[in-house]
């Protein structure tokens, strides 16, 4: 009786393609990607991240690991915008034939001027408004590479950048009604520009966009005066990034910890900010806080 039973179930598997569902093989590059990814496909995506929470994306160093994941994957998700500066060599040496998904395509990028040269700031996502394209592309990709999963994928995605679309709204509320003198955040390096440019807040940081630039003893110097000028009495730590710094400039304004922000990597699971959309409420709220 139990081999009748076992060659139905097998029988039935192969006549309803819905028993066996088809699930993409996805690899993101970092925590905040791969959360989008998952949250867009649901069970229809099996998601494998590459530097996970509490990991910095600017130092990362590829393993052989990583390479074999590349290789056995569907589809590749990046952020673009020059964040994942180890993934081209990643991606030739693990002879993955198939699209790179960049997330952060349309996104209206930001550039600074960082030791005498022009820099794309990578930091897009920081946006809730960014978050929703980031979002889009994701579901796009996804449709692409699972077409018979299409109306399930494109639900679930469009309720996801809808609620990305409702935080936006939420935040540029929030800190319209603050007044633009208490808008001024420091924190350890410029992961905020686009977050800044969105809703209006006014950040400074003693290093630049990627977390292996260095600051100068002039600039620290710099900092310093122009925080006591501006009276920002508050200062922030990141989860992927060494405090020392910003802890020392604290202490040489007085400024006072105001928490741990999440910019550029998720917490663990059992953390503040385990999701993308969790890690965004977390900053704005922990930034409201002390401005108020």
């Amino acid at each position: 009786m139990k081999r009748i039973q076992i060659a139905a179930l097998t029988l039935l598997a192969v006549l309803s393609p819905s028993v066996l569902a088809h699930n993409v093989n996805a690899v993101a590059s970092f925590s905040v990607l791969g959360d989008i990814v998952k949250a867009v496909g649901g069970e229809h995506v099996s998601v494998t991240t590459l530097v996970g929470p509490d990991g910095d994306p600017h130092t990362f160093e590829p393993s052989p690991r990583e390479s074999r994941l590349l290789n056995q994957a569907d589809l590749v998700f990046v952020s673009g915008l020059g964040l994942e500066g180890w993934m081209d060599r990643l991606v030739k040496s693990s002879g993955y034939a198939h699209p790179v998904v960049v997330a952060s395509k349309g996104v209206t990028s930001r550039t600074m001027e960082e030791d005498g040269k022009t820099i794309t700031d990578p930091h897009a996502w920081n946006s809730a408004h960014n978050g929703a394209i980031y979002a889009r592309n994701v579901m796009d990709a996804l449709i692409k590479a699972d077409p018979e999963d299409a109306a399930a994928i494109r639900q679930r995605g469009e309720a996801y950048i809808q609620q990305l679309e409702q935080l936006d709204r939420w935040a540029n509320t929030e800190f319209a009604a603050i007044a633009a003198s208490k808008r001024k955040v420091l924190t350890s390096h410029d992961a905020f520009g686009y977050f800044g440019a969105e809703y209006g807040v006014h950040f400074l940081a003693p290093v630049g966009f990627s977390t292996e630039a260095e600051a100068s003893a002039s600039d620290v110097g710099k900092l310093i005066e122009q925080l006591k000028t501006e009276g920002i009495r508050t200062y922030f730590i990141e989860n992927q990034t060494d405090p020392r710094l910003v802890r020392q400039i604290a202490a040489a304004t007085g400024a006072k910890s105001g928490g741990e922000l999440y910019p550029e990597a998720l917490s663990q699971a059992d953390g503040p900010a385990p999701t993308y959309v969790a890690a965004f409420k977390h900053n704005v709220n922990t930034m409201l806080a002390s401005m108020r």
